[in-house]
């Protein structure tokens, strides 16, 4: 079987079409970003692909199997929905979509076609240090988790200012920045979130053209006791950078920039053991693969469905904490 791909949107989803190309089970057949350029460039490295400035002309093509969509946030919803109604497997930059409204309407297009396959590029989960921490964690090595941390910090504040995302009429640095190590925690340990409490505010971009919160720090409290806080900090003077804390009672894990940290008991006090795994030691089409394995039928993704949704509606709660003040529930969808 080969499956033939469509990649929509030439940022990010240039790496997506690298990562068909190299698949024996995939082929590029269809490219599509609205810079000419752009398109004709990617399109040099893949002669046999048809290059179209037309997302809608792409969807609309039987002959495509399976859709990357790597456009601007702002049209996820509505391509990954007409991919979907299509009958064609979906993978999807992150946010999924905007909106909790648009979340529902993808779970129920789903739902009515089960035999498709959707994923998300949340990469974190394939870096070779988290899937450390994660085999540590499938050993007990760390007892009982009672406190996880994690920061998404940006370290681009022009791209908020300067660049798509300020032009859009509603972007989350949540949705944007937040998603991921949400979808990292709960990995980590397979604990869902009961509810959550959040505060933002839009001082770093404070006087720019960017007009919604440029942090957003949470506080969830997890079906297993334990407690999580989050944090998407895109204002901040940092390199970009995953800060991880994982706290059990038996053993403790601070991620670094240029390595980690595993902290565990000792005759004396703490012990630190280095973690030197690489980190991020990802690149972004690296989860194509998997997406394309389950599209073929090799059983499911990295990433399912099930957790895309899962995670998403997390996020959307985090903005509807803020945004009200309030400690809210996570919505479900499907």
């Amino acid at each position: 079987m080969t499956l033939r791909a469509g990649v929509i949107g030439l940022g990010v989803g240039e790496q997506h079409a690298d990562a068909y190309a190299a698949h024996p089970q995939a082929e590029v057949a269809a490219l599509c970003d609205l810079d000419e350029a752009k398109l004709n460039a990617v399109g040099e490295r893949h002669p046999g692909a048809r290059l179209t400035a037309s997302a809608e002309e792409l969807l609309a093509d039987d002959a495509i199997d399976i859709v990357s969509v790597a456009s601007f946030d702002s049209f996820h919803h509505e391509q990954v929905k007409r991919a979907i109604e299509r009958g064609k497997h979906v993978f999807v930059e992150k946010p999924l979509c905007q909106h909790e409204w648009e979340a529902r309407e993808l779970a129920e297009a789903l739902q009515a076609q089960p035999g498709l396959v959707l994923s998300s590029n949340l990469l974190l989960r394939v870096s070779p240090r988290f899937e450390q921490v994660k085999r540590w964690v499938e050993q007990d090595r760390f007892g009982r988790i009672y406190f996880l941390e994690g920061a998404y910090d940006y370290g681009r504040l022009w791209k908020l200012t300067e660049g798509w995302r300020g032009d859009l009429d509603h972007y989350s640095v949540t949705l944007g920045g937040t998603v991921h190590v949400v979808d990292l925690l709960l990995w980590l340990t397979g604990d869902r979130v009961k509810s959550v409490t959040a505060r933002g505010n839009r001082i770093a971009s404070e006087g720019t053209k960017f007009r919604f919160d440029d942090l957003v720090a949470a506080t969830l409290e997890l079906e297993s006791g334990a407690v999580a806080q989050v944090t998407a900090n895109f204002g901040g003077v940092h390199p970009h950078y995953h800060e991880v804390e994982v706290w059990g009672t038996q053993a403790t894990f601070v991620n670094g920039l240029e390595s980690g940290t595993l902290w565990t008991e000792g005759a004396d006090g703490a012990v630190p053991e280095a973690v030197d795994t690489p980190y991020p030691g990802v690149r972004k089409g690296d989860l194509v693969a998997s997406f394309v394995d389950a599209a073929a039928g090799g059983g499911p993704p990295i990433v399912t469905a099930a957790e895309v949704f899962e995670v998403m509606a997390v996020c959307f709660a985090i903005d509807r904490a803020a945004a009200s003040g309030e400690t809210v529930e996570p919505e479900r969808f499907g």
